[in-house]
């Protein structure tokens, strides 16, 4: 049993060293984001063993959501001190009066403070588990094929690439190599909260699902990958669509006209993606799609966002940031 861990240890230590040997310059800092959990633990510790030396650090993010946040910042500087890799923690605060509601605004305020760490290229523990939450929670809420790729093993976040190097390792791998390198880690307390959508997900709908379905989990982290593939394809037509009817900022609508609906819509959510604003839903761009193929010459579509508003003017379609 010894020697089967040690050899499912090596395998996986070896998996994550191709994926940092190919992602990565050999004198590139990174830094990997460190939460205590079982997940981010063993992350760090592959890293750790491939020897990066002075290009490794790590980033904590102390929300304070929880009573025991400080515990867990004091574990992951005793789990850094003993692993010789320097420690950040930064401290957010979390707006709970967003409308994001408590996970995502969690989520954005540690998106921020990775942002604001000393290196561009950040590790993340997401794992296999991580991969089919995300495509059910994205497919529930009615997501499209780009919210079906659920999470990407790279992206880009502003000037922040980050890296997902167990995106395919199933959770029960990282618990046995943990076990078989006698890590420790901590368990945050609102894992057990289904009340959480994501908690929901995994204890209630997806532990159903793998009974019936055994590699239920599998399955859907491989679907994922189908739904990237076919997102990279519309994102490489929206790409030529733009090159046709493009003119520097701005879409000639004669031009755009000359496109199918579908094509249409997403050429217009490639361009809200490329700029970082929300996309409307879907019954106001279907709404937008039609006013642009059908308004007469004296009319100018508008569509109200957020971040902007996309509006015809001298028949050409343009996107105007709030100011």
């Amino acid at each position: 049993m010894a020697a089967s861990r040690n050899r499912l240890s090596n395998n996986l230590l070896n998996r994550v060293g191709d994926f940092v040997a190919t992602r990565t310059a050999q004198d590139e800092p990174v830094a990997v984001g460190l939460s205590g959990g079982c997940d981010s633990v063993v992350l760090l510790h592959l890293l750790a063993s491939l020897d990066l030396g002075p290009r490794l650090s790590a980033v904590h993010v102390h929300h304070g959501l929880s009573p025991n946040a400080d515990y867990w910042a004091d574990f992951c500087r005793q789990f850094c001190r003993q692993l010789k890799v320097p420690l950040q923690v930064v401290k957010v605060s979390v707006d709970r009066q967003s409308g994001l509601g408590i996970e995502a605004a969690a989520r954005a305020a540690r998106y921020e403070a990775f942002g604001e760490s000393a290196v561009s290229t950040l590790f993340l523990a997401h794992h296999q588990g991580d991969q089919a939450e995300t495509l059910l929670f994205n497919l529930l809420r009615g997501a499209g094929v780009a919210g079906a790729s659920a999470i990407a093993e790279e992206r880009q976040h502003r000037d922040l690439r980050l890296l997902r190097p167990l995106l395919s390792e199933p959770r029960s791998v990282l618990e046995t190599y943990a076990r078989a390198n006698n890590l420790s880690w901590i368990e945050d307390e609102s894992n057990g909260d289904t009340t959480l959508t994501r908690n929901f997900l995994r204890h209630s709908v997806l532990t159903v699902m793998n009974q019936r379905f055994p590699a239920a989990e599998q399955n859907l982290a491989q679907a994922t990958r189908h739904f990237s593939e076919a997102a990279l394809l519309l994102d490489e037509l929206a790409a030529a669509d733009w090159q046709m009817a493009g003119d520097g900022d701005a879409l000639h609508l004669k031009r755009l006209r000359t496109l199918s609906v579908p094509r249409i819509k997403n050429l217009l959510r490639f361009r809200l993606r490329q700029l970082a604003w929300q996309a409307p839903s879907s019954a106001r761009l279907d709404e937008f799609v039609r006013q642009l193929i059908s308004a007469a010459p004296d009319r100018h579509p508008e569509l109200k966002l957020s971040a902007g508003s996309m509006r015809v003017a001298k028949g050409q379609l343009h996107w105007r940031a709030e100011k």
